[in-house]
């Protein structure tokens, strides 16, 4: 019995692939800024701010708003320690590998510090309103998803 190993089909087509010159990537990099990170956590306690103001003013009492704010914050204020770290130094000089442990390690404090936050709510707001801290954490949570709608362009306009 002989066995025949397939020829490699030579039909690859030719790729038009050009580099690009170091003018055309600036001009590339000019039309197509990097957002900031920054607005999401500016979005997160905004909307907390509005969830808090609805609250308070459908029930009439601010330990809805307080509770509803003070989820939005046990949202906002680990993410904002979180892009703090993750930015912080040199992006250049990092190893992909550092960089991925890196955010991993600032993710993790992230979720301790949310976790913490939600924990000692019941001593920090008194009469807490689980509900409306829910609705909250639940609007601060949803400005990662504006934050995947929104046009880079659009958000370098404001």
């Amino acid at each position: 019995m002989t066995t025949s190993t397939p020829e490699p089909e030579m039909d690859v087509e030719d790729s038009d692939f050009k580099p690009l010159t170091a003018e055309q990537a600036q001009q590339l990099r000019d039309a197509n800024p990097e957002p900031s990170p920054w607005w999401v956590i500016v979005a997160q306690v905004v909307a907390g701010l509005i969830v808090a103001g609805i609250g308070w003013g459908w029930t009439g009492r601010p330990v809805v708003g307080m509770s509803a704010l003070y989820g939005a914050l046990a949202v906002a204020i680990p993410a904002a320690l979180f892009v703090r770290g993750v930015t912080r130094g040199s992006a250049q000089t990092v190893l992909a590998s550092a960089a991925m442990l890196k955010f991993f390690v600032w993710e993790l404090i992230k979720l301790v510090l949310t976790v913490a936050f939600l924990a000692a709510a019941p001593w920090v707001i008194g009469d807490l309103s689980w509900l409306a801290m829910l609705a909250g954490i639940v609007a601060a949570m949803k400005m990662y998803w504006v934050a995947l709608v929104v046009r880079p362009r659009f958000l370098n306009r404001i």
